[in-house]
Formats: structure tokens, sequence, C-alpha cells
């Protein structure tokens, strides 16, 4: 399972995907059993029991899918990959479905398959915290797992001479040609935060056009675009920059696992207003009615104290590095208290809107 920093790849060719789907991407890993291989060698279940096809792209998907199959006898066939990849086959598949469960970050992607009325509506038994359910859906077409945020302001304490305290900071002269993040395009991540960006700073009114200057201005102040976290967190190491802009996860799992020196010091802080991003999973629609039954198991699992403890110590230095939305299951101590101050932007508004938002930021910002 590649680590979080490679994990979060979005393919250049996914672009047709995400025109078809309208979607938001999350995360690159290499298919850790390849594609429709089981997940798990334990026993099957019951005679006549299907397989429970799950398509993910979570970094603790592997070690989840061998539990639930431990726990309840229910064999799965993990096709593990990046989300680009994964809603394409998805697309491919609108008229003969194969999946079962779809497990990725960022519930933008599956409000735009909800709306194309693929996905079943589910309502889990499980209690969320707050900020859980406030990712839940009006028509509960799929469930949140866990959260992150986007952004966190990774920076090099070593260099920094200054600490930002809002996003208007990175405009002044004490961050010119100091400042990284990804490119929205390759890096599914990056459209939610710079959607979250555009909705703090003039909401679904007249958040594009602000959001649009605002970026045009960071921009002339010396941005530098990279593909991904894996290559931003380069760019911090080897002194490129000296702040950049990524996933709470892989900034976390930097500060945790970096080698500190005289010249690198990689310290997080988190700028108002920070923007959640779930991970979320979604039942097929289409799916017999026996899978659907236990895909249905599967989201209760992964929301029960076995399915968290497997999430947590699946990927301890990548996708592990969540704030939990079940109450009474704790972060690791890696992870900082959940940002205070966060937003949870509107998926069914800001999702159809990616496409245009990344080609804005192709021809104008990289």
């Amino acid at each position: 399972m590649m680590s979080t920093h490679r994990r979060r790849l979005f393919a250049g060719a996914v672009a047709g995907a995400v025109a078809a789907v309208i979607v938001t991407s999350c995360g690159t890993t290499t298919p850790s059993a390849g594609a429709g291989a089981p997940a798990s060698t334990a026993p099957a279940g019951a005679p006549g029991t299907v397989p429970l096809v799950v398509y993910s792209s979570e970094g603790h998907d592997g070690p989840v899918t061998k539990a639930f199959t431990t726990a309840t006898g229910i064999p799965v066939n993990l096709v593990d990959d990046s989300t680009g990849p994964l809603l394409t086959k998805v697309a491919a598949e609108k008229n003969n479905p194969q999946w079962g469960l779809l497990w990725c970050d960022g519930d933008t992607a599956f409000a735009a398959l909800d709306q194309q009325g693929e996905l079943m509506p589910y309502t889990t038994a499980t209690t969320l915290t707050a900020a859980g359910q406030a990712l839940v859906p009006p028509d509960h077409s799929y469930v949140p797992t866990s959260t992150t945020v986007m952004a966190a302001l990774i920076y090099n304490g070593a260099r920094a001479t200054r600490v930002p305290t809002s996003y208007q900071d990175l405009l002044g002269p004490d961050y010119r040609g100091q400042i990284g993040m990804n490119d929205p395009s390759q890096s599914g991540p990056t459209f939610p935060f710079i959607a979250g960006l555009m909705n703090q700073l003039g909401g679904q009114d007249n958040g594009v056009a602000a959001g649009e200057d605002y970026l045009r201005k960071l921009k002339d102040n010396g941005l530098h675009v990279f593909p991904t976290n894996g290559d931003t967190l380069h760019a911090l190491e080897t002194g490129q920059i000296t702040y950049g802009l990524i996933q709470s996860s892989a900034a976390t799992g930097e500060v945790t696992t970096a080698p500190r020196s005289a010249n690198f010091d990689p310290k997080v802080v988190y700028l108002p207003q920070s923007t959640l991003l779930p991970a979320v999973i979604g039942i097929d629609k289409a799916a017999p009615a026996a899978v659907q039954d236990e895909a249905k198991k599967f989201v209760e699992f992964v929301l029960s104290p076995a399915g968290q403890h497997a999430m947590q110590t699946g990927d301890p230095t990548g996708d592990s590095l969540y704030w939990p939305i079940v109450p009474g299951v704790n972060p690791l101590p890696a992870l900082p208290p959940l940002p205070g101050n966060y937003q949870k932007i509107d998926p069914y508004f800001w999702g159809p809107r990616e496409g245009e938002i990344n080609t804005f930021f192709d021809t104008t910002i990289k």
C-alpha cells in the first residue's frame, strides 16, 4: 500500500471521467491485490454467500476488509486504486455495475453519483458526532466514515520567519515565492480545498469569482503548483518552498515521520476555515439485494469499534490519521483536536462546478 503522500495522485486521464460523473477525487494507490482480487483468504461465509465487491482508495482498506471477513464470514473482493480510475470504472460500468460498495475521500463524487440515481439510500444505525452528522446528505444516499480537513498549512519551522494566521496573510511580501500547493486536476483533495476557499470568500453567490481573484493574487505572489502531496512535501523538504497547503493526514504524517535537522523542522497550523473532507461509503443501487445487505453490514462494521480499530491501525502514518466521527473513538495521538472553525461545503453545489474550476486553475494559475 502506498503512503498517503503518493495515494493522492489523480491521473490526468481521469479528466474525461470527471466530465462524465462530475466528481471530486481523492487518492492514489497501486492496487494491492489487483482488480477484483480477493482482499482476504479467510473462509467464505455460509453456502450461497456472494462476495462483496469493494472499490476503495483508502490506505487502510485492506486491513479493514480482512477484519470484516473475519468478523462476518462475508468474502470481499477488494479493488484498491486511486479514486479517479475507480470512478472511471464506475462510469464505464453504469449499465452493468460490477461494484457493490464504493469507499473514497470526498463527498462531491458521491453527490454526483446520487444525482445520477446510482446510490442506494442507507441510514446507519450508528450515532455520529456533530461533525459526522453534518456530513450526512439529506437523502442519506451515502454514509461518512471519518474526516480529514483541507487544507493543513505545513511549514518549515527552521526557515519560516512568520507563521500566517489567515489566507490573506499569504498574499503579503513575507510569503512571496514561498508557498506551494497541489494541482486540483491531479490531487483529489485539492478541489474541495479550493471550493472551500471560494465558499468562505464569497459563498455560493460570489465564491467562484472571489476565489479566482484570490488565486490570481496568490499566483502573482509567486505560488508554486506541484502535482500531489508528495511533490509539495518534497519541495518543502528540499527548500524550494517554506509553506505548503495539503491534506491534513499527509501533513500530520510528514510531521510524524520526517527526520528533523537544522534545516528542516515541519510544523502544521490550520487557517480559518478548514474544510471537512470526509471519507464516504456509497452502496450500488443496482446491486442484488443480497449484496446490498452485505454492504450495509460493511458500513456498520466500519463504524463499529472493531472497524474503527482496523482503520486506525491499517495505515498509521497515512490515511489512519483521520478524525473519527463516531462518539467515543479518539483520533491517533499524532493528531491535534479537530479544528474548531471548520466548514462543511455543499457537495451538491460545488461538485458540478469542479470541471470549470479545474479548467480555470489549469489555464490561469498553473
